[in-house]
């Protein structure tokens, strides 16, 4: 009996005690929660950038989250963009034509490839979406 009980407390221990902090010498990190979000526009998606600019030439990363009820209107990048939906589901429909009625939902995992000068809109309904876009600046 004391063996059985023994057994339980050790791996608490030993998985308590795996969860060290890493070393930021080898990796820093910010949760999604703890994020700082930015926002150009008042109705517009917030964004925080992750390395580059995406005004100035050059590669940048960025996460990009919709609030829900929230959408681009149509618009295009001079460069392609590739996108990943980290979380909820993002909406996207192609044409200059608004017609939100009309997206396709794109669940979380999705990777998507926005062509260059190819007209798009997308954003969010129901609930928050964030996207990871890759890309070439100025977008």
């Amino acid at each position: 009996m004391k063996t059985l009980m023994i057994a339980p407390l050790a791996c608490a221990l030993f998985a308590g005690a795996s969860q060290a902090a890493p070393d930021p010498a080898a990796l820093t990190y910010t949760p999604l929660d703890q994020m700082q979000w930015k926002s150009d526009k008042p109705d517009g998606p917030l964004y925080h950038v992750l390395w580059g600019d995406p005004e100035k030439p050059g590669a940048y990363a960025m996460l990009v989250k919709w609030l829900p009820h929230r959408m681009s209107r149509p618009h295009f990048h001079p460069h392609d963009r590739h996108i990943v939906v980290i979380s909820g589901v993002w909406w996207v429909g192609t044409g200059k034509t608004f017609s939100p009625e009309t997206t396709t939902p794109l669940p979380a995992g999705t990777v998507v490839t926005h062509f260059a000068n190819q007209f798009h809109y997308d954003g969010a309904k129901e609930e928050p979406v964030v996207l990871e876009i890759v890309g070439e600046g100025p977008q």
